[in-house]
């Protein structure tokens, strides 16, 4: 999948502070919307990422009552850390420099179950162009729901994508694709509701 184009625009001059922020204002209408309706559901989740290294985990508690929902995450960003925390196959791992579909699903899956939560979401990838990854950036992120995969996809991006704007880019579309996840359920909910 390639990732759509985003509003966040930053040149290496132009990434501080104030970029950073920028990212957080931009998202905050996504944020609260997200906040909101685990809210309404009384649904829980939890984070496994690698290569946004915090970020998704971060957005999740700048939500409004974040910890009615939000019950927590792992930044595994070592082999060891996919291994031991995660229960990722170390086979797995090593042969594929810890970066696959397999091991964002299993990410997924396993933080679920390590916190006990309704939804699960994990990421793993690369956002800096490196010789295990052919010289290119992409990640793998997974959504899981009541230890089911609903969403696994590839977001691939252009080589020269700065790793800051890379792991921004990654987090903000895994957001969105959440958002649509939660839409998908709630419109399940009220169609049951109405029967």
């Amino acid at each position: 999948m390639i990732l759509k184009h985003s509003k966040i625009d930053l040149t290496r001059e132009q990434l501080h502070a104030k970029s950073f922020i920028h990212f957080i204002a931009e998202l905050q209408n996504l944020l609260n919307y997200i906040g909101n309706h685990l809210q309404d559901l009384h649904q829980t989740v939890s984070i496994a990422e690698s290569v946004t290294a915090g970020f998704l985990q971060f957005s999740f508690s700048q939500m409004k009552d974040s910890s009615n929902f939000f019950k927590g995450g792992l930044t595994a960003y070592s082999y060891d850390e996919k291994i031991n925390l995660l229960n990722i196959d170390r086979e797995e791992v090593i042969q594929k420099d810890g970066v696959s579909y397999a091991i964002a699903r299993q990410m997924a899956l396993n933080v679920a179950e390590l916190y006990q939560t309704d939804w699960s979401i994990a990421v793993t990838g690369y956002a800096n162009p490196v010789k295990e990854s052919d010289y290119k950036l992409f990640a793998y992120f997974s959504i899981c729901y009541n230890g089911e995969i609903l969403l696994t996809e590839k977001l691939d991006l252009h080589s020269r994508t700065m790793p800051l704007k890379a792991q921004m880019y990654y987090s903000e579309f895994i957001l969105g694709c959440f958002k649509l996840e939660l839409d998908k359920m709630t419109d399940k909910e009220n169609e049951r509701k109405s029967s």
